[in-house]
């Protein structure tokens, strides 16, 4: 079979079809590549595409970054419907089966550990956002704003501290929620794990993120972890809670993918 071998995840054999069939990177639909008791998702792509040098020139376009990005995640997402998978780096490419194959065996302790710890789990990540000044900004009514430019050097400082209290306040409430959600949610998952905050220039999201977090939780126990979670959303004014989920355990699988020629 001519072409390179697109990698997206290691997963123990399954019998289930993949639910909606993804089309797959390069729109190649994903097969089962067995090796002495795992099994590799992959894909045959173009040696134009995805060799050395064109994936490195692809990996700066944008565009072709963000379709390549949603194909591998369409198949992860397929997976994690069906069986336990570990997914590996997006673009992680090798020359034949044969080099899948020596990266299984290569890796297959750890990819065993992996799958036996991650089995009928999945990821659920919670963001909290602060909105604190823009919804500040948005409650004080236009005449008050009119009079605050019209008021007296003393006036204006006392307004201005005023003001730079209830903004601490309301930051330091904001900070007590999240300790408690991400104490309360870690109780409730059987692992968690803290992401830096999200850069608001890159991710384009309003708000200042000051939580992003991952949670292990059971399969079986998800639907009580969804409703912990909107029991919680609600409280404390200029917070947004966002859940998102369930993925494969990206977080914890603690597996890249190593292409080797």
């Amino acid at each position: 079979m001519t072409g390179l071998r697109y990698v997206y995840a290691v997963c123990r054999p399954f019998g289930a079809a993949l639910e909606d069939g993804p089309a797959g990177v390069a729109g190649v639909p994903p097969r089962q590549l067995p090796h002495r008791g795992l099994i590799a998702i992959v894909s045959t792509v173009p040696e134009e595409d995805f060799g050395e040098a064109p994936l490195r020139a692809h990996l700066e376009d944008l565009g072709w970054l963000t379709a390549t990005a949603r194909a591998h995640q369409g198949v992860i997402d397929a997976l994690t419907s069906v069986t336990t998978p570990l997914p590996l780096r997006l673009a992680t490419v090798f020359r034949d089966d044969s080099g899948v194959r020596a990266m299984l065996e290569e890796r297959e302790d750890d990819f065993h550990r992996a799958l036996d710890r991650l089995d009928g789990r999945v990821e659920w990540g919670v963001k909290v956002y602060a909105e604190a000044e823009r919804t500040e900004r948005a409650q004080e009514p236009p005449g008050d704003r009119k009079a605050a430019s019209a008021t007296s050097g003393r006036d204006y400082l006392r307004q201005r501290r005023l003001r730079h209290q209830a903004h601490e306040e309301i930051r330091e409430n904001t900070e007590r929620f999240v300790r408690r959600l991400h104490e309360t949610l870690s109780g409730c998952a059987e692992d968690s794990l803290l992401h830096p905050p999200q850069n608001p220039a890159l991710s384009q999201v309003p708000g200042r993120n000051v939580l992003n977090a991952a949670y292990l939780v059971p399969r079986s126990a998800s639907e009580a972890f969804v409703e912990r979670v909107d029991g919680e959303k609600s409280g404390i004014p200029g917070v947004r809670v966002e859940l998102t989920g369930p993925w494969a355990a990206y977080s914890f699988s603690g597996v890249e993918g190593r292409a080797r020629p």
